[in-house]
């Protein structure tokens, strides 16, 4: 019975397809006459846009319509259009519309579409709407033939529509096949549905116009991202090591002075050495931020366990002990996403035990960062943006989870074709 009602709107679809069929061969039939008489005018360009207009509203109430069977909408696939300069007496703008909507595949699709609809439209159309009238005719056959008596209808007919065995018989067989014309309506709905989604749907080109258009965003944070981090370096060094070793310089002044007047230079001389060594660990904390020596000796596996041997609270290790190396800008982001998510654990989740998980399947690198704090993380913080943008760079995905009371998860998606 579910199947049966559900070939109510593969029914409409079929029932409609010829009225669609047969206005967009019309228009597409006056729109190409049309444009082409008036493509050696300074009225081609509008008339073009206008059309295609036209043309792009007709699609699209086929991409409605196809929803009916196919259970959403076709998705539109259109870009904004672009061009160059207008030459030849046309106006710039006009000239940059009419190449920008010329040059998409989705403008001549939705066309080709229209003018295929009529026949295929038709010929869906008629044969779904013969068969479904004819079964539910057959099934009404009592009241129908009581309504309209024909006592000299032909043979088969006169037997089946003038005796009450005959017509209850064509009710039973008009129940019997039921389901099988259930099952044509859908099928011949769902054929035409879907060539209408071959030739409607988002295709290649749309593809790449997004994939360029993702590109250019992840370049610009990048760039940002290096830009903001060229700045911390900058600050790190003027603020941290700079200091201390002009603070040690100046203590080696005073020590020689000391010197050359026979006093005690000792004292000095200890903290200076003190102000370099701290200035050297101060070096060494920011070229482990820039890109940790171990990950360059050791590889991804090692820097991670030595970050879990730092880490105030247990954490497990799984997927780890292999000593697979990837490319350094893999390492490198996930090395940073397992430091990011240990440290944020510690500092602001309270977690007193965390999990992490590196293993790769396929050309992707996992990387699952677990632990067991209170939650409720900010998945546009500060650290968790900039670790984004390192991900993304290298078109990978990252995501957090973390509901208040916990868990908090984090994980990251890094291609590694190598």
């Amino acid at each position: 019975m579910r199947k049966i009602m559900g070939s109510v709107r593969p029914l409409a679809y079929l029932a409609t397809a010829p009225i669609a069929g047969v206005v967009g061969f019309v228009w597409s039939l006056a729109a190409t006459v049309v444009v082409t008489v008036l493509a050696v005018t300074q009225l081609g360009g509008p008339a073009f846009l206008g059309a295609a207009w036209v043309t792009r509203a007709l699609a699209s109430v086929e991409r409605r319509r196809a929803g009916w069977v196919l259970g959403a909408p076709i998705a539109a696939p259109y870009v904004p259009a672009t061009g160059a300069a207008g030459v030849d007496g046309w106006p710039a703008t006009w000239r940059s519309r009419v190449a920008g909507v010329a040059a998409q595949p989705a403008t001549w699709r939705d066309l080709a579409w229209l003018v295929v609809l009529f026949p295929l439209g038709l010929a869906g159309g008629v044969a779904g709407l013969v068969v479904a009238i004819v079964d539910l005719a057959s099934i009404v056959a009592p009241l129908w033939a009581w309504a309209v008596p024909n006592p000299h209808a032909p043979w088969p007919m006169k037997p089946l529509m003038t005796t009450v065995p005959g017509r209850f018989g064509l009710t039973v067989l008009g129940l019997a096949l039921l389901p099988v014309a259930a099952w044509f309506v859908r099928t011949a709905a769902t054929a035409l549905a879907r060539l209408a989604r071959a030739l409607l749907a988002p295709g290649e080109h749309r593809r790449l116009v997004e994939q360029a258009s993702r590109l250019a965003e992840t370049r610009r944070r990048v760039v940002d991202a290096q830009a903001a981090e060229l700045r911390r370096i900058e600050r790190d060094l003027h603020d941290g090591a700079q200091a201390r070793i002009v603070a040690a310089g100046i203590t080696l002044a005073l020590a020689a002075r000391k010197l050359r007047t026979d006093g005690d230079a000792a004292p000095d001389v200890a903290l200076a050495r003190r102000q370099l060594d701290d200035a050297l660990a101060e070096l060494r904390r920011l070229v482990r931020g820039i890109h940790p020596p171990i990950l360059t000796d050791r590889g991804l596996h090692a820097a991670v366990a030595a970050l879990a041997g730092d880490s105030p609270f247990p954490v497990t290790l799984d997927g780890v002990s292999s000593g697979e190396r990837y490319p350094a800008a893999v390492e490198s982001a996930a090395y940073f996403v397992v430091a990011e998510g240990l440290t944020n654990a510690a500092k602001h989740a309270s977690a007193s035990t965390g999990a992490v998980d590196v293993r790769r399947t396929g050309d992707t690198v996992h990387v699952t960062v677990t632990d067991d704090g209170r939650g409720g993380a900010d998945p546009n913080g500060t650290g968790i943006d900039g670790l984004r943008r390192r991900v993304e760079a290298l078109d990978g995905t990252l995501t957090l989870s973390s509901p208040p009371g916990g868990p908090t998860v984090l994980h990251a998606e890094l291609p590694c074709a190598s």
